[in-house]
């Protein structure tokens, strides 16, 4: 029996994708980095190292640094590159955006009596900033960040530990999300159930659970 439903956030509740393609062609073009692919590769970048910090090479703001670093060549102290990270930050915080199908699920979830529970890779302060924006914090009942975890989705000490603070078996939890890879394989790994969001049509060739939207998820 369905006990739980663990909501990743970024790119399942929380539109964060488009907000960082636009913050970064502005704050880039400040330091000389322009063209049509400047937005791709900052996300390349930011994904290779961000996953540096889900794997504990790096702490969450060596891998900003790392990120400054690279993509615009500098080679600053850590306190000028912060600086500089920041100019960044602030854009890409004012285009975050919530998806006007999450807080409707969530409520839905909760009104078939299943526990509701954020379960993130982000950094917990800057992920808790997002629930508060957008008053998805008094409509769960947990929110996990895996940087309070042994390790980062999908490794399975993640999920594990997860189910353990909320109180379920693998077999009685949900996880809806986004990433195929840290959402659905890692979930699906441990026994759980999983749903991928795929809003644009992604993964279409992929035999798991897909939805297009949360409005078409159930229990």
């Amino acid at each position: 029996m369905l006990k739980a439903v663990l909501f990743d956030l970024d790119g399942t509740l929380v539109e964060q994708e488009h907000a960082a393609a636009r913050a970064v062609v502005e704050w880039a073009a400040q330091y000389g980095v322009t063209g049509a692919a400047v937005a791709e590769r900052w996300a390349e970048v930011s994904d290779r190292h961000y996953r540096r910090y889900q794997r504990r090479e790096l702490s969450f703001d060596e891998q900003r640094r790392a990120r400054v670093r690279e993509f615009l060549g500098l080679h600053g102290d850590d306190l000028e590159i912060d600086a500089i990270f920041d100019g960044y930050l602030w854009r890409y915080e004012a285009g975050w955006q919530l998806f006007d199908d999450a807080i409707p699920a969530v409520r839905r979830a909760r009104a078939a009596g299943l526990r509701v529970v954020v379960f993130t890779n982000g950094n917990s302060a800057h992920q808790q900033q997002k629930l508060d924006r957008f008053g998805l914090t008094a409509e769960i009942d947990r929110f996990i960040s895996s940087e309070d975890l042994p390790a980062g989705k999908p490794d399975p000490r993640a999920f594990q530990q997860a189910l353990t603070i909320v109180g379920v078996d693998p077999d009685q939890a949900l996880m809806v999300g986004d990433s195929l890879t840290n959402d659905i394989e890692g979930a699906l790994a441990v026994g759980m159930g999983a749903v991928l969001v795929a809003r644009s049509g992604q993964h279409a060739e992929v035999g798991v659970r897909r939805i297009a939207s949360l409005d078409e998820l159930n229990w």
